[in-house]
């Protein structure tokens, strides 16, 4: 029988590359002999994408913040028990941009939805499934927002005001500090060589840390 995969989670505010740095990610696992799918939340089956393109549509209609809350969970739900966790019983390492802490970040810190809420819906939802390592791309609000508006039309979340990013990154650090054997923080505000390289370093070092 195979051994459980590992699962890592590229988290981040707007624009810090986690989409690039996931490209780096899994051509580094390739060049390791690594077996390994990339998904992303909310999204990475039909049915979770589907709910991932209710929550990022603009609208005129204001979205409650329990509605959305729900909404994540639900998707999150169908990605964990049908893709995430049949691939890690496989032995395959599952990348995904973004998890729960994206929850706990945007829908605690941005929104204000109490955490205790949010960890309720963890628990309900995900039992003791839990990332084995979080790669948190950490930039500055501003220099994020200004790569996301680089890239075009902006979403709903894009829309917000920079003080809910802010609020977002704050939680972000807050998480990392007080789980620091899982977190790791990269610089996504240096030289890409230079993220690359670090996010390189990493998945080197979580693969040989199981040999």
């Amino acid at each position: 029988m195979a051994s459980r995969g590992q699962f890592i989670t590229f988290e981040g505010t707007e624009g810090v590359g986690k989409s690039t740095q996931l490209v780096n990610a899994a051509e580094t696992l390739k060049s390791l002999g690594v077996d390994f799918i990339v998904t992303r939340e909310p999204g990475g089956t039909p049915m979770a994408e589907a709910i991932r393109e209710l929550l990022l549509a603009p609208r005129d209609e204001p979205v409650n913040d329990i509605t959305e809350l729900l909404l994540m969970f639900a998707a999150r739900a169908q990605h964990l028990h049908t893709r995430i966790i049949p691939t890690l019983e496989q032995g395959t390492w599952v990348l995904c941009d973004r998890f729960t802490d994206a929850t706990f970040a945007y829908q605690g810190g941005g929104r204000g939805v109490p955490e205790g809420r949010i960890a309720l819906l963890e628990q309900l939802v995900q039992g003791d499934v839990r990332p084995d390592h979080i790669i948190l791309l950490d930039a500055p609000v501003e220099t994020g927002m200004a790569r996301a508006r680089q890239r075009g039309e902006l979403d709903r979340f894009e829309q917000e005001a920079v003080s809910f990013f802010q609020r977002i990154r704050d939680t972000y650090l807050s998480r990392a500090e007080a789980d620091q054997q899982r977190y790791s923080i990269v610089d996504a505000a240096a030289p890409l060589e230079q993220v690359n390289e670090n996010v390189r370093d990493l998945m080197c070092k979580f693969h040989s840390d199981l040999l």
